[in-house]
């Protein structure tokens, strides 16, 4: 499959370097889920190679086989966008990217006990990459990419591309057990206790400051707000790249209804199904009728009004959510996704639930000191 070469126009440049941004993220999130947990490397005296000749394993689950085609058609869908105006045989680069990366993953897990190299988890990867590619050279050629193009152009600003990756990233971030509904970056008290085991046995251990009070549950006011926060932000952010009130308005609906989705698929994986909407309780109720309000009286704010009331609004966020403890019973989730069947999940979206809120921070902070940002 390939596509004729074409002159890059600016809108379609825009939408490559996204492209090739979210590409790089999945890279990324590829080889952590893959070489996760990092730890005793060793050279067990076999070949990295030697699981491409093995025989195929006789026990799999279709859970194992749905992960590892998922896992690398996201990869491959976005590789195909990057490549198709700038090279032929998008999709054939596409697939051999993919499984080459998938190859060298599989190779360094031979030095990782904990971790077993498999000849059909090389196959079903490729695969994965191929389809994705597949899935995007078809909507090259159905004419749906150019719709997609011209719905940006009038949606969005020229400018939107780091808007929108955050946006996108928003969702996934959320899949990753929160101890506060939509309370993404809280690394307080675990960043605390990394440096405290780092500095340990080091006389730097006693330059560490010590809290006076021990972190407190937040109350129902506090996480209210927490809530009403974490649902406004993303709005904010969509509003610094689109203009007119009516895409606003639409697009803040969006995303509210994203964050209460992924809230309630992050409960029933970690709860069942049964318990999707236990966490929807009557201050998290408040706290997004509260964020629906605020989203609806900023409406008119200017793109970089917009930008710099979101900014105040991630600061106070992040203040409030890191003066709470994870909970025991939260800790109980965290290890089931660290160390049961969301391992692959783990790096997407725990590091996700971490940065998103900072990586939003350093987005904001370099649009509104950049001149003409408002234009």
């Amino acid at each position: 499959m390939s596509t004729p070469l074409a002159p890059v126009s600016a809108h379609s440049a825009e939408q490559g370097s996204t492209a090739f941004l979210l590409a790089l993220f999945c890279i990324g999130v590829i080889v952590y889920a893959s070489l996760y947990p990092f730890n005793e490397w060793r050279d067990q005296g076999i070949s990295p190679l030697h699981f491409l000749f093995a025989a195929l394993p006789k026990y799999w689950t279709g859970f194992d086989v749905g992960i590892n085609i998922l896992g690398y058609a996201p990869l491959g869908f976005l590789l195909a966008l990057f490549f198709m105006r700038r090279f032929a045989w998008p999709v054939s680069l596409a697939l051999l990217t993919g499984g080459l990366l998938s190859l060298c993953m599989e190779s360094l897990q031979s030095y990782l006990p904990s971790r077993v190299p498999s000849n059909v988890d090389l196959m079903l990867n490729t695969l994965g990459a191929w389809l994705g590619g597949c899935c995007a050279w078809l909507l090259q050629k159905t004419g749906v990419l150019d719709q997609l193009k011209r719905f940006r152009a009038r949606w969005f600003s020229f400018d939107a591309r780091g808007a929108l990756v955050l946006l996108v990233l928003w969702p996934v971030a959320l899949l990753f057990p929160a101890p506060v509904p939509l309370g993404l970056g809280q690394v307080f008290e675990r960043l605390e206790v990394a440096v405290a085991e780092f500095l340990e046995d080091t006389p730097f251990l006693v330059w560490m400051p010590m809290r006076n009070l021990d972190l407190r549950p937040l109350v129902p006011g506090v996480e209210l707000l927490c809530v009403a926060l974490g649902a406004l932000i993303p709005c904010l952010l969509a509003y610094s790249v689109i203009t007119t009130v009516r895409q606003r308005a639409a697009f803040a609906l969006l995303m509210l209804c994203a964050g209460l989705a992924a809230s309630g698929l992050s409960a029933a994986l970690s709860f069942g199904p049964t318990h999707a909407w236990a966490w929807l309780d009557l201050p998290v109720q408040i706290g997004f009728g509260l964020s629906l309000l605020l989203a609806l009286l900023a409406l008119r704010l200017s793109r970089r009004m917009a930008v710099a009331i979101a900014l105040l609004a991630l600061v106070t966020h992040l203040a409030l959510l890191n003066q709470a403890p994870a909970s025991a019973y939260f800790a109980q989730t965290l290890q089931t996704w660290e160390q049961g069947r969301f391992i692959r999940f783990n790096g997407l979206a725990q590091w996700l639930g971490w940065a998103w809120p900072f990586l939003a921070l350093l987005y904001l902070l370099a649009r509104l000191s950049r001149r003409g940002s408002a234009r």
